[in-house]
């Protein structure tokens, strides 16, 4: 691999020269220039993986419909574009740091720092883990590919063959404890991962990793509690008061983000693809960017969790109970202040509802989105809201716009991949599990609150469940591409369990719903009438252990058959970041 890629964008760590602007043996002289090459972890390497991380991470959970995709029905096979994508992705993050530590030690000038030079790496080990936790938590076994350029130069690159579950979490935990030691304890920048950062994240391969042999690792536990305390109690780091917050754009950097992709929509002379956030495109409903780059409504939240959070698509009053559904999933009657913001007046209620931008049938409305419109296809009786900006006002001048306009299938929104109140949640699930499922823990308590009461009418819990936990995960993180990996982690020791929550939930559609809002809306929200819409179950899906792990892709397979192959028992300790 050659040069490191430069990107710019509304953070000002990712404002970067272009790719052309320099080379390996020019690039490694300064702090600034050592800066710039780790920038690149942030986003461009992870671009493919962006609909594998939401069909895996939401789709397979049940938290959304996705028409006949396989990764609802859990049929996906190694053929799959997305789980091809995906996979090229999470190993070619893995081959970006390999290479940017061998670089930055080999051709960091005498100019640099050996504490931007430590931090740099420590970043770079940070994604590394990062990419070889998606991939355990998929794929189950993996090869692991300590150093790429010693691999290609010996040519055994393509005849690895794959360690076992529990070596690659032994791996993921050596690499994140080498960047606890590099890492500074508060970032040089907004944005970037420092100590903490790591910590959290190790302390979430704690709580993993404890389940993998079948039993519960009470060692394990222990540590994904002390890393989870530490974290909140020694970061500085607070939870965000308002839960919508944490999704708009002036929240990319927040407090509570601890490890996010962070994209550009801003282009450069050596352009912008890979750069930047796709997600609203795939997601978003027809229309809404008055560009065209947006076709997501026959995709939708499914009825499953619409119902997990206590409302239900055929009730006209919205329950709003729980502040994170409003933020989480749009359904007929919610309005929006964040949404087209320069044309909120225009809007029947004063503000973006999803009804009147369907179904308002006069083009002189707003802007001209009727004739981008599509068919809504209320299918399940929400939209989708995270990762979502809006129209091109909303990205760049609105009042929680970044100052740069958003470019076709390109925004600037940060997608966050480990929050703070993950950590909390983490401290709270393992200190359960230690304590057989139910704790009275004063700082698991404390954590679970403080995440649940954000959102939630305050009660103080003074004992929580595992069930309750789970289920507070679910609703935090809904839409965010995890809740899969929740499921994974659960099936470790308890498949049951798992398969028995995934028997039970509603992943079908609405016959008549989307004529029925539209009836709603057109008789100016008076009159409300579902009862011709029929619920139509998913095809039938079948359960057993195997759904937990995804086949490898045939390309990888055909590249390394030992993919093909039992993982092998491997020593861990060979490996070192000296």
């Amino acid at each position: 691999m050659g040069s490191m890629i430069g990107f710019s964008s509304c953070d000002d760590f990712l404002d970067r020269p272009t790719e052309d602007a320099f080379t390996t043996q020019t690039y490694y002289k300064t702090d600034a220039q050592l800066h710039s090459t780790s920038a690149t972890l942030y986003n461009s390497p992870w671009y493919d993986f962006q609909r594998g991380f939401f069909k895996v991470g939401e789709v397979m959970a049940g938290n959304y419909y996705w028409g006949s995709s396989p990764y609802l029905t859990l049929t996906v096979n190694g053929t799959d574009e997305d789980l091809v994508n995906m996979s090229a992705s999470l190993w070619s993050v893995n081959a970006y740091a390999n290479v940017l530590l061998k670089n930055v030690d080999e051709l960091a000038g005498a100019a640099t720092t050996e504490a931007v030079r430590n931090e740099v790496k420590g970043e770079a080990l940070v994604w590394k883990a990062m990419a070889y936790f998606y991939l355990v938590r998929s794929f189950g076994g993996v090869p692991i590919i300590h150093d790429n350029t010693a691999m290609i130069a010996a040519g055994n690159y393509n005849d690895v063959y794959r360690a076992t579950p529990e070596n690659v979490y032994d791996y993921i935990i050596l690499t994140l404890k080498k960047a606890i030691e590099w890492l500074p304890s508060k970032p040089s920048e907004a944005g970037r991962i420092d100590k903490y950062c790591a910590k959290g994240l190790l302390a979430k391969v704690y709580l993993t990793k404890a389940g993998v042999t079948g039993t519960l690792n009470k060692e394990d536990l222990q540590k994904a509690v002390e890393y989870a305390t530490d974290v909140k109690n020694n970061s500085g780091r607070e939870l965000e008061p308002d839960f919508w917050r944490i999704f708009r754009l002036t929240g990319n950097t927040c407090d509570e983000s601890l490890i996010a992709w962070r994209w550009t929509a801003a282009t450069t002379a050596g352009g912008n693809w890979t750069r930047q956030n796709t997600l609203q495109s795939d997601l978003g409903i027809t229309g809404f960017s008055e560009i065209g780059d947006i076709w997501g409504e026959w995709a939708s939240p499914s009825v499953d969790l619409i119902e997990a959070f206590g409302d239900s698509p055929l009730s006209e009053t919205r329950q709003n109970v729980d502040a994170r559904r409003k933020s989480t999933l749009m359904m007929p009657n919610d309005v929006y202040d964040y949404f087209w913001a320069d044309h909120l007046s225009t809007f029947s209620k004063g503000g973006f509802e999803v009804l009147d931008f369907c179904y308002n049938e006069d083009a002189a409305t707003i802007k001209s989105r009727n004739k981008l419109k599509g068919n809504p296809a209320f299918q399940t009786g929400a939209h989708n809201v995270k990762h979502l900006v809006g129209d091109m006002y909303d990205h760049n001048e609105g009042p929680y716009g970044c100052g740069v306009s958003m470019v076709r299938m390109g925004t600037s929104l940060a997608t966050h991949i480990l929050r703070l109140a993950d950590v909390y949640l983490v401290l709270a699930e393992a200190q359960a599990l230690l304590d057989g499922g139910t704790t009275s823990n004063a700082e698991a308590l404390e954590a679970f609150n403080a995440v649940h009461n954000r959102s939630c009418s305050y009660v103080e819990e003074t004992s929580i469940t595992w069930e309750k936990i789970w289920k507070e995960r679910r609703l935090e993180f809904a839409l965010e591409g995890d809740r899969w990996y929740d499921f994974v982690r659960l099936s470790y020791y308890n498949a049951d369990r798992a398969i028995e929550e995934l028997k039970s939930q509603k992943r079908g559609t609405y016959d008549g719903l989307d004529k029925a809002y539209k009836t709603y809306f057109e008789s100016g929200y008076s009159s409300w009438n579902v009862s011709s819409a029929a619920y139509t179950e998913a095809p039938a899906i079948s359960y057993d252990k195997s759904i937990f792990t995804l086949p490898f892709p045939d390309t990888d397979k055909l590249s390394n058959p030992h993919l093909n192959e039992e993982p092998q028992n491997q020593d861990v300790s060979q490996y070192t970041y000296e």
